[in-house]
């Protein structure tokens, strides 16, 4: 697969993510993953404990169609409380590259939503990775 960050010359750099990324090959579309395991059981209420759980189980949705972290292109995390995220960024950071790696190249967006479908979710994550194309 090839990806191409999306980079205008003369905006500044962010951090920890692209602005935009151009791929081609088989998309792949992660349904929303919360903190669960995959029993459907939290295991914690912390909020740096769900979303590592959160992005253990994208990896694990990922690797069914032979995919990994480097095949991402776009998330979008939803979450309950963006002074908590905020607060915690270096765990975030952190967990991130724990689960993940050292992955960036990804369009990344993060809103605070009044509420998920499970009461016990302080975060979700959704996900969009480009295999590449077969020959």
């Amino acid at each position: 697969m090839t990806k191409q960050i999306l980079q205008p010359a003369d905006w500044a750099a962010p951090r920890g993510y692209a602005n935009g990324v151009a791929a081609t090959g088989r998309q792949i579309f992660v349904a929303g993953q919360i903190g669960w395991n995959g029993q459907c059981q939290f295991e914690s209420d912390d909020f740096i404990a769900q979303v590592r759980q959160t992005l253990l189980n994208i990896k694990a949705v990922l690797a069914e169609a032979g995919a990994g972290p480097e095949h991402v292109t776009r998330m979008t995390w939803y979450l309950l409380d963006k002074r908590e995220y905020l607060a915690r960024g270096r765990e975030v950071g952190q967990v991130y590259r724990e689960v993940l790696g050292q992955e960036y190249a990804i369009a990344m967006s993060a809103v605070q939503v009044a509420g998920l479908m499970e009461d016990r979710a302080k975060v979700e994550i959704e996900v969009t990775a480009v295999l590449p194309a077969q020959r």
